[in-house]
Order: structure tokens, then C-alpha cells, then sequence
């Protein structure tokens, strides 16, 4: 199989995955988003194990609008007591 960006697959040793779509091909390794919502990375010596899959069983997940992150109020400042001469 030709592993190329685009490409969908399935891994038959990990089923519960889904189908995925290759998103990055690199020299040693594949990044791939699986139906069950995880990305992946798969190295190229495990390229053999990949099979091409329906594109039709692949279901993308929706992009969901950033969660704004709560900010800590800010820390206090200790007060130094001044000695007196």
C-alpha cells in the first residue's frame, strides 16, 4: 500500500481504532486521525500493517470552538516589614 496524505486506512491489529485518514507523511513515520477521535503516529516500519480503507467509513470529527482557559488570579505579593533602627 502507498502511504500518502489523504490516504485512508485501517489497521487490522487495532480495530477499535476505526477507519483513519493520513493527515502527514514524514521520512520515518505517519500521522494519522482515527474515527475514534484519536491522532495517531505510525512508524514506517509498521507501514506494512496498514490497509486501505473505505473513505465512506471514515467519519471526521467536528472542530469544536477553543475552550478559553480560566486564568488564576494573580498571586499576592508578601509584604516586607521594615525594621526599626
Amino acid at each position: 500500500m502507498i502511504i500518502k496524505t489523504g490516504a485512508v486506512v485501517i489497521h487490522p491489529g487495532a480495530a477499535a481504532w476505526g477507519v483513519g485518514k493520513i493527515t502527514e507523511v514524514a521520512a520515518l513515520k505517519a500521522t494519522i486521525q482515527f474515527s475514534d477521535g484519536i491522532i495517531r503516529k505510525i512508524a514506517s516500519s509498521h507501514y506494512a500493517s496498514l490497509r486501505p480503507g473505505d473513505p465512506a467509513d471514515f467519519v471526521a470529527l467536528v472542530e469544536s470552538a477553543p475552550v478559553e482557559k480560566v486564568r488564576a488570579p494573580p498571586k499576592r505579593t508578601k509584604k516586607v516589614k521594615e525594621l526599626a533602627a
